[in-house]
């Protein structure tokens, strides 16, 4: 229970302000809890202050946000934004100490009329399986139930009910690569005006199915389907929003799965019965998603094969974006063997590679050994004598998902191996546009074969650079096998794990 004291410096909803004032804050991570190696409070990137409202302009979720602030008269109030590259369970005393930053900013910064969350939606911490519901429900208990609270998701959470319940707006991004997640943000901000205006209190439903959702975009195919079908019972005047969380696969938590959440106007029984009827529309059409999944080899002769070139090869099972090392070498041994030309593999993750070539310069040729230095499910090193083309600080701005936001890969270096090119980074990160092959000199427009690593936000940069797109999934953390990861906290059958899997809408 909260003193009264404390909780008069939050301004009630029915108070009339000629500027509201709107706390950004969140913590977003992927965990991927295959992975070996625990997160820790070092590993994330933490903006505070003016790092946060210079965020704004840039298509993310806090730019959204503070984008749609601004457009709206709205006063930003920026708490702490913490984020991370996907990996391993967030350490406890990491996900402490950013909760309790958030926790104590808010009460420093009130009064304030309204919360805006930054989260991903497959947050795990040790001994805490859902970092959202913990959060979420800490800050509601924290500032009390008059305060609207809002958030913007990644669609791959794995969400729950408790989450919902301790928020006034659900929003996950719709389309696979993530090119509108400053949209769905200036939603959540836009939530919080109404209810300030319109004095109402929406209500969220949670629809949890028993399905592994393989990494599918929303470009094409089944995902584009199904999105559409979300998009057509959107336009319902009484629903607020309708969220379509693929969940994350490679995580072992009790609600791992896919999820339809429904945030209403109306009633709580009206949000339940929207969720349920996408929830069955999905269940019923999954066999749809159920991925074809080549090896190295075969996806190296399946992009020989191909007539419309450039032929873009992604490497979706050592994806950095799902938690991956990014180091994995079987895709880059399969095109070498191959002996593909005109090629380029942009890029493996390598810091002592990319650093040795940093001090051997452009023009030097040297002895490497490549590659696979976390675990051997992701390959074996390469040896390989290499000339040292070019070189880059890896500081960069994103053009395609994310635009205009600053990511830095790190010492990065462009090798010659056997008339193929081999970009080397230092940071984890999947290849999501074309500025790391531009930073290195390499038109790709001008290539035969385009190798990278993502599952599919690659395709927000590439689409359009791509005559042919050939997915290759050998050994690795993100792999669309899924059936080979232990799972010992499930506690129903999932598909396509298991045959028992059933959905029936109680």
């Amino acid at each position: 229970m909260l003193e009264a004291t404390t909780m008069l410096k939050f301004r009630t909803a029915r108070q009339r302000t000629t500027s509201m004032r709107i706390a950004i804050a969140g913590i977003a991570h992927e965990t991927n809890t295959f992975c070996r190696d625990e997160t820790q409070l070092t590993d994330f990137y933490i903006a505070r202050g003016e790092k946060i409202l210079n965020l704004a302009g840039t298509e993310t979720n806090t730019g959204g946000a503070l984008d749609a602030c601004t457009e709206y008269g709205l006063t930003a109030v920026p708490i702490m934004v913490a984020s991370a590259q996907p990996s391993g369970t967030i350490s406890r005393v990491a996900y402490d100490s950013l909760k309790s930053e958030i926790l104590d900013g808010l009460a420093a910064a009130a009064p304030i009329d309204g919360i805006y969350l930054d989260l991903h939606g497959a947050g795990v911490v040790d001994g805490i399986a859902d970092l959202e519901g913990d959060l979420a429900s800490a800050i509601r208990l924290k500032v009390g139930e008059a305060i609207p609270i809002t958030a913007s998701f990644d669609l791959h959470g794995n969400i729950s009910q408790e989450m919902a319940d301790a928020l006034d707006g659900v929003f996950a991004c719709h389309q696979y690569p993530h090119i509108d997640m400053h949209l769905r943000a200036r939603e959540a901000i836009e939530l919080i005006r109404d209810m300030r205006e319109q004095n109402f209190r929406p209500v969220s439903h949670v629809e949890s199915l028993p399905l592994l959702m393989p990494t599918t975009t929303t470009f094409l195919g089944p995902g584009k389907e199904m999105l559409a079908q979300v998009l057509a019972a959107e336009a319902d005047p009484d629903l607020i929003d309708l969220s379509w969380f693929h969940g994350f696969p490679y995580t072992d938590v009790e609600h791992v799965g896919t999820h339809i959440c429904a945030t209403s106007k109306s009633s709580r029984e009206h949000a339940e019965a929207t969720a349920k009827k996408m929830a069955a529309i999905l269940w019923q059409t999954r066999e749809a998603f159920r991925p074809l999944s080549l090896s190295a080899d075969e996806a190296v002769k399946a992009a020989l094969a191909a007539t419309q070139k450039p032929v873009v090869i992604n490497e979706t099972s050592d994806n950095c974006g799902g938690g991956t090392p990014g180091d994995g070498t079987h895709l880059l041994r399969a095109m070498l063997d191959a002996k593909l030309t005109n090629a380029c593999f942009g890029f493996i993750v390598d810091r002592q590679v990319a650093r040795q070539a940093h001090e051997a310069g452009v023009g030097a040729s040297i002895n490497i050994s490549l590659g696979a230095k976390y675990d051997d499910l992701h390959g074996q090193p390469l040896k390989l004598h290499v000339y040292v083309k070019s070189l880059h600080d890896g500081r960069l701005v994103m053009q395609a998902m994310a635009k205009g936001s600053r990511i830095n890969y790190g010492l990065m270096a462009r090798l010659v191996v056997d008339g193929m090119d081999i970009i080397v980074a230092s940071n984890r990160s999947q290849t999501i546009d074309t500025e790391p092959f531009l930073a290195l000199g390499i038109d790709v427009t001008r290539l035969d074969y385009i190798a990278l690593k993502s599952s599919n936000h690659f395709r927000a940069g590439f689409t359009e650079i791509a005559g042919t797109i050939v997915t290759a999934d050998p050994p690795g953390l993100t792999t669309h096998h899924v059936e080979i990861f232990e799972r010992k906290n499930a506690t129903k059958p999932l598909w396509p794990v298991d045959k028992l899997a059933a959905y029936e809408p109680e």
